[in-house]
């Protein structure tokens, strides 16, 4: 299965705030939309970082509470691990879990189109496995 089938189902939208924007902010907005990271954008399309759960807890340790008066720029990460629409969860699985990151932006023709989480990605290849299981079954038994 490719990322491509993952944005089909549960769609494009990537919630993306400006570098400029204070942390305090960017938290707010995590926690209405119920996600672990955003994008950092100047234009909703093109990637300046990524800021997740663990960036914040990193610069609460580091800054204390003055954390909450900083910029998403500040903070985020600036080097972003993306995928594409044609790669495979399998692929997207192993570059998450050995980066040890959680989120995939997913770029196509340089363009911000998706974001894939690793439950996204746990709960298709579940999906995957569940079906392989069920057609192996279903051979078996009509062979017996």
């Amino acid at each position: 299965m490719k990322v491509d089938a993952i944005l089909k189902e549960k769609g494009g939208r990537v919630v993306t705030v400006r570098p400029d924007t204070s942390i305090d902010t960017v938290i707010r907005r995590m926690k209405l939309d119920r996600i672990g990271a955003v994008v950092v954008s100047a234009d909703g399309e093109t990637i300046a970082g990524i800021l997740s759960e663990r960036d914040i807890l990193y610069g609460l340790v580091e800054h204390g509470v003055a954390l909450l008066g900083l910029k998403a720029a500040d903070v985020m990460t600036h080097e972003v691990l993306t995928c594409s629409r044609e790669d495979s969860v399998q692929s997207i699985m192993h570059r998450m879990t050995h980066r040890r990151v959680r989120h995939l932006p997913v770029i196509e023709n340089g363009r911000l189109c998706g974001m894939i989480s690793i439950g996204d990605a746990v709960k298709h290849r579940l999906g995957e496995v569940e079906l392989e299981a069920n057609m192996l079954r279903d051979a078996y038994l009509a062979v017996r």
